[in-house]
């Protein structure tokens, strides 16, 4: 019996990171580039809707997004750092700020793998570092997904 594909979040955020990526190198208006990305790719209606809105939050909050990874990175402006650890850490990072719905340390794993895996090796320790300072400095459980006191 032939098990049907089953795509998860890595491979979303994976689309996610390099439609980022593309995006810093050939910035065009954001619907357009979206539209032409995902002819290329199958994904399925919840895929592409976590996709999309994990893109355009970063791109509506790139600034204070790059600023964070500025203040936490000693002596690494964020235009200073390589193209790949920079959108990964936006990545996790916009999760860490604005996703209550993935733990801290799951969008730290994912940047650290993605880092390693389309960067380098010290890529990944330096990108861990960073987004585990900001981590620490974060106002909720790092493990588990956020529910705010008095909302249950």
């Amino acid at each position: 019996m032939q098990k049907k594909k089953v795509n998860g979040r890595r491979e979303t955020r994976e689309w996610i990171v390099q439609f980022l990526f593309q995006l810093d190198f050939n910035p065009e208006p954001i619907d357009i580039a979206l539209k032409d990305f995902w002819e290329e790719k199958s994904p399925v209606e919840r895929e592409k809707t976590y996709a999309e809105e994990i893109i355009k939050g970063v791109v509506q909050h790139k600034k204070e997004l790059d600023e964070k990874l500025s203040q936490y990175a000693k002596r690494w402006n964020s235009d200073r750092m390589g193209a790949v650890d920079r959108t990964v850490m936006r990545v996790a990072l916009f999760e860490m700020l604005y996703r209550e719905d993935v733990p801290p340390v799951v969008s730290i794993n994912e940047a650290v793998h993605f880092a390693k895996d389309f960067s380098s090796f010290q890529s990944g320790r330096f990108v861990n570092g960073v987004l585990d300072r900001i981590r620490q400095d974060i106002d909720r459980p790092a493990r588990t997904t956020y529910k705010p006191r008095g909302g249950e």
